[in-house]
C-alpha cells in the first residue's frame, strides 16, 4: 500500500476485525503506549469494535502529559523572567502548572514564543545575544536527536546566550514500571512506531522475554492498529512473547544509527519523575558534563521545587492505564480542553483529550 488513504479502507478494517474476531479465543488486555495511537483507536472507535473480552488500555504514551509538575513550574519561572525568550512547542503553552500556564505568561507579556523546531531557538538566540534563550525540551526518544543537534548547533557557534530545560523520557523502563506493578494487567504491549523509527526494538526484546509479553511495534493509522492488534492476539493466543514490526514501513530493528549517535554524545541516562506516576529509574535523559553549560536548571539554579497538583485531577491513574477519562468526576464539566485541570486534557496526545473529542461521556 502507498497512499495513505489505504490504511483507513474501511473494507480492509472490516477483514482485520474479522480476523481478530476469529484469532480470539479468551480474554486479552492490551496497552498502546503512544498517544497518537491512542487518539486514532478512540477517534475511528476502534477499542468499541473488537470482540468481546479483547480490551485496550491507554498508557502514558502523551510526553506533554508526563513531564513532571515541578518541571513545567520551573517553565513558568523561567518565562516570566527578564530578558529571557522562552520557546517551546505549541502543545506545551496549556499545560497546567501550580497556579497559571505558559500561555497566560504570555497574555501578560512574556516572551514565550511557539517555534517547530529547537533549531528555531538556536536561531533565536544568535540572532538575539542580548537575551537569554531557553528551550523546553521535552519528549521520548523521537524528539531527542532534533535537541541532540540544537545543542551541538550552539556548541559550534559558540552561543553563550542558549540553553535548555530538559525534561526527556524514555519508553522502556516506562513499561516496566507498569509490568513490575501489583496491579498491572496489561498482557501484551503495541509499541509506538516513531520511537522505535529512532531507537529500534532490541531495548524491548529482553522486557518481552523476562516479562513474558508480546511486543508488536504499530503504527498510527487505523489499519496499522488493527494489524497490530492481530499480531499481539495471535502471539497470546499461541503463547508466544516475541518482538515484532508491523511498521515495517519505517522501522528496522537497528533504528537509526545516526539519531542515535547525536543521542549518545549530548544526553546520558538517569532517573527522571513522571508527571502522577513519580520517578522510574533510568528512565529519562539529562544533558552530559560536556554540555552542562546548556543545563538552564544549572545555569538559572532552580530549585525544582514541587508544585500543587488539583486533587479532582486522576491524570495518574490514567496515565497508568489503571482508570479512564470518563471515571474522574471532573471530566467534561470541570475539566475540558479550555480549562484543563491536568494536562491529559489539554495536550493533543493526552487521552482525556482523545476521550473528550470522540465524544466519550461513559466509562465502557
Amino acid at each position: 500500500m502507498k497512499y495513505l488513504s489505504e490504511y483507513r479502507d474501511p473494507a480492509l478494517a472490516r477483514q482485520l476485525l474479522g480476523r481478530i474476531g476469529a484469532a480470539t479465543t479468551r480474554p486479552w488486555t492490551l496497552m498502546e503506549v503512544c498517544g497518537g495511537q491512542t487518539h486514532t483507536i478512540v477517534r475511528q472507535g476502534i477499542d468499541e469494535l473488537l470482540p468481546p473480552g479483547l480490551r485496550m488500555i491507554h498508557g502514558p504514551g502523551c510526553p506533554v502529559c508526563v513531564t513532571p509538575l515541578e518541571i513545567v513550574d520551573a517553565a513558568l519561572d523561567l518565562a516570566g523572567r527578564d530578558r529571557v525568550v522562552f520557546a517551546s512547542y505549541g502543545d506545551m503553552l496549556r499545560v497546567p502548572g501550580s497556579r497559571t500556564d505558559l500561555l497566560s505568561l504570555r497574555a501578560r507579556g512574556a516572551d514565550v514564543r511557539v517555534v517547530y523546531s529547537p533549531l528555531d531557538a538556536v536561531a533565536i538566540a544568535a540572532e538575539r545575544p542580548d537575551r537569554e534563550v531557553v528551550f523546553f525540551a521535552v519528549g521520548f526518544e523521537t524528539t531527542a536527536p532534533a535537541n541532540a543537534m540544537a545543542v551541538l548547533r550552539a556548541h559550534r557557534l559558540g552561543l553563550a546566550n542558549f540553553s535548555m530545560l530538559v525534561s526527556h523520557v524514555l519508553v522502556p523502563p516506562a513499561m516496566t514500571a507498569i509490568l513490575d506493578a501489583p496491579d498491572c494487567r496489561v498482557q501484551a504491549f503495541l509499541a509506538a512506531g516513531h520511537v522505535c523509527a529512532v531507537m529500534g526494538w532490541t531495548e524491548y526484546e529482553p522486557i518481552a522475554a523476562r516479562y513474558g509479553v508480546p511486543i508488536v511495534v504499530t503504527g498510527f493509522e487505523p489499519l496499522d492498529l488493527l494489524e497490530g492488534v492481530l499480531m499481539a492476539v495471535r502471539q497470546l493466543e499461541e503463547g508466544r512473547c516475541e518482538v515484532e514490526n508491523q511498521y515495517a514501513r519505517a522501522v528496522r530493528r537497528s533504528g537509526n544509527g545516526a539519531a542515535q549517535e547525536a543521542i549518545r554524545r549530548v544526553f546520558r541516562v538517569g532517573d527522571r519523575a513522571w508527571r502522577g506516576i513519580g520517578t522510574i529509574p533510568g528512565s529519562g535523559l539529562r544533558l552530559a558534563d560536556e554540555f552542562a553549560g546548556y543545563d538552564a536548571e544549572l545555569r538559572f539554579a532552580l530549585t525544582g521545587e514541587a508544585g500543587w497538583e488539583h486533587p479532582d485531577c486522576i491524570a495518574g491513574d490514567i496515565l497508568r492505564g489503571t482508570r479512564v477519562p470518563t471515571d474522574c468526576a471532573a471530566y467534561g464539566t470541570r475539566c475540558t480542553p479550555r480549562s484543563p485541570l491536568g494536562a491529559p486534557m489539554v495536550s493533543a496526545e493526552g487521552t482525556c483529550a482523545a476521550f473528550h473529542a470522540a465524544g466519550r461521556g461513559g466509562s465502557r
